[in-house]
């Protein structure tokens, strides 16, 4: 049973705004998690995210949000914080996320601890890529997410050091 849910949302068809889905992919090329672990792109899926929650006790989310600081800098936001803060919206996507945090209270599905890691975008254009700032920042946001983990108590191991 999946105790802890890693989310990457966000739209990888406008650049930053990619940048949590982005984030997952790094994690789920370079670590392996343990069975309680589930990571998850959940690109631009909204409310199709409600059934992944039911049974999870921590929700770990990363995304583009509108923090109004430097391009690249992450905030970490904790529970009541969260849906405030998706206030400010830089797509359709973020409006599924402040949903799906809201239906799930509604259902009692809201995890114990749910944290966002919360990147400020630099490009929200058409593009594949990452803007080189936030491409430069994906390790320390990574690093972010695995502190987060460990925090939690689980322990994360690095592909290449796998026997």
């Amino acid at each position: 049973m999946t105790s802890t849910l890693v989310l990457g949302v966000g739209n990888i068809l406008l650049q930053d705004e990619g940048v949590g889905v982005r984030v997952v992919e790094h994690l789920q090329e370079q670590y392996v998690f343990p069975e309680e672990v589930q990571v998850l792109d959940g690109g631009t899926m909204g409310l199709d995210l409600l059934h992944y929650l039911e049974g999870v006790e921590r929700l770990l989310v990363v995304d583009a949000v509108d923090a109004r600081r430097e391009p690249g800098t992450a905030v970490r936001l904790v529970g009541s914080e969260i849906p405030t803060f998706l206030g400010r919206k830089l797509s359709p996507h973020q409006i599924g996320l402040a949903d799906l945090l809201s239906v799930a209270g509604l259902q009692n599905l809201t995890p114990h601890q749910v944290v966002l890691i919360g990147v400020q975008p630099a490009r929200l254009e058409t593009g594949l890529e990452l803007s080189p700032t936030l491409r430069a920042r994906v390790p320390s946001i990574v690093e972010m997410v695995l502190a987060e983990l460990k925090n939690w108590g689980h322990v994360i191991q690095h592909r290449h050091s796998q026997a």
